[in-house]
């Protein structure tokens, strides 16, 4: 293994960062990428190992990323993903240090907030490429010696070859060149005084610890360019998520169903619910035709969505293999969530099978709605989680359906769902709520029940339905009556 010096890093010519690369990152994002997108960081960014980095005054954020750090040896330009491995020379360990702070004022480019003096550190030990499996390299970096990433390149997005494959259509990688892989989840935020160590090893190879000093600034930006800003939205990023950066719970639409709602909601019928949602003018808000693997089970849950399209044979090979939409929307699912997929109606092949209903257990969701077919339906049906299908079929998504985007706007079952959507189910059918109305919805159903426990009590007890169904002045007068010798129970 050769010590990483100075000579390498002058041979840098580009210094070129992955967005997003490992799921447990997207999953904390909330967003899965379909194709990788990249950023520049300048050469002046990289530093050796046992340098120090220093955050700029007045800022908060100075956001750590642990990561795998491909060297270029040999130029590389239109390669195919067949031999893009071959023109990597080394592996290392890097860090991609950014300034949140500054994350607004170069949007996208991130040149400010991720090109500083000493941003990327890289080091200190080389490992050659050619004695590793590119998919079994692990990455740990840890935070005043304490482990908080820990990841392997075995599930990446992108893995290496194609990102060398990918950026050589249109640029020339050349010798000495750096690419950043991506950071796994675990990145975090670092402030004055702070060690941060970074290792990458495989096949009982090390690069050893890279290590970077945290060290505060002491010259405020001037006004003349963009000074520090901070809000919520970016702590959470930062620290990765919001209960991470001492954050409370936000208040958006995505969080309106709290446990309070979802019991209310859990309570009143789907039928009673239609009715209010009715009079509020929304008729057109129920997933039809559909067969429940549970159908006694009552289910509420925010919405998540994966549609696909129709199969075409070019787009399959490239949208449905690897780790494609499907399995990316079902990595994605969190506790509580339903994921609900358009799949047109198509029943001529299934959409999930019993291995993918599984991890959607295991992650928590509380079903998994789809208008079209259900592979391995006995499997499927034997889990705690419900699945709604419109029919079982044997064979696989290549047959009729490319997985192509997650969390849009979709079509299920002949209604339109959106990501955050309420969706409650139950025997009667499935309903789809606007986050807006579910408060005062649950609330009105459950009167309206209560005036239907009485009407049944009513009826039960031999009087007509004429006056009674729906109540009249002197009804309500009497299931007023009712309704305050029930209030306690």
């Amino acid at each position: 293994m050769d010590l990483l010096d100075d000579g390498v890093l002058a041979a840098a010519r580009k210094v070129i960062a992955v967005h997003l690369n490992y799921p447990s990152r997207t999953a904390q994002r909330g967003r899965t990428p379909e194709q990788p997108s990249y950023f520049l960081k300048p050469p002046s960014s990289l530093a050796l190992s046992g340098s120090t980095v220093e955050r700029p005054a007045g800022c908060e954020l100075l956001g750590f990323e642990g990561e795998i750090a491909l060297v270029i040896g040999a130029p590389a330009r239109g390669v195919p993903l067949e031999t893009a491995w071959s023109h990597v020379r080394w592996v290392t360990a890097g860090n991609d240090l950014g300034v949140y702070d500054l994350r607004y004022a170069d949007k996208g480019s991130n040149l400010r907030s991720k090109g500083g003096d000493g941003f990327t550190p890289v080091g200190p030990r080389l490992i050659p490429a050619s004695d590793v499996d590119p998919a079994a390299l692990r990455i740990r970096t840890w935070h005043n010696g304490t482990l908080v990433q820990d990841d392997t390149s075995a599930d990446l997005l992108f893995p290496f070859a194609r990102l060398i494959a990918d950026l050589s259509q249109l640029l020339t990688l050349e010798a000495g060149d750096i690419i950043l892989t991506g950071t796994p989840a675990g990145a975090s935020v670092a402030g004055p005084g702070d060690l941060l160590e970074v290792e990458v090893a495989a096949a009982g190879l090390s690069t050893g610890r890279l290590a970077t000093t945290v060290t505060e600034g002491t010259t405020p930006l001037a006004a003349f360019g963009a000074r520090p800003k901070v809000d919520d939205l970016q702590r959470e990023e930062a620290y990765g998520s919001r209960q991470a950066a001492g954050l409370g719970e936000p208040a958006g639409p995505g969080r309106v169903l709290t446990p309070e709602l979802r019991e209310k909601l859990g309570q009143v019928s789907t039928a009673t619910l239609s009715a209010q949602l009715r009079k509020r003018g929304l008729n057109n808000v129920s997933i039809d035709g559909l067969t429940s693997t549970q159908p006694g089970r009552r289910v509420v849950g925010l919405a998540r969505t994966l549609r696909y399209v129709p199969n075409r044979e070019d787009l399959f090979a490239a949208h449905g293999a690897g780790y494609n939409a499907q399995k990316r929307a079902i990595d994605a699912i969190g506790e509580g969530e339903i994921l609900v997929m358009e799949a047109r109606g198509e029943k001529g092949t299934g959409t999930v099978g019993d291995i993918l209903a599984l991890r959607a257990q295991v992650r928590g969701a509380a079903a998994i709605i789809t208008d079209g077919g259900v592979r391995d339906v006995a499997a499927v049906a034997a889990l705690d989680m419900p699945t709604f299908y419109a029919n079982p079929h044997p064979a696989v998504l290549g047959r009729r359906h490319i997985p192509w985007d997650t969390d849009v706007t979709i079509a299920c079952g002949g209604t339109t769902v959106q990501p955050g959507d309420i969706i409650v189910a139950d025997a009667d059918g499935i309903l789809v709520i606007p986050p807006f109305l579910a408060a005062e919805l649950a609330e009105d159903a459950a009167v309206q029940e209560l005036e239907e426990a009485f009407i049944a009590e009513m009826v039960a007890g031999g009087h007509g339905v004429d006056g009674l169904y729906p109540l009249n002045a002197a009804w309500r007068e009497r299931y007023d009556r009712w309704r305050e010798g029930h209030a306690h129970d």
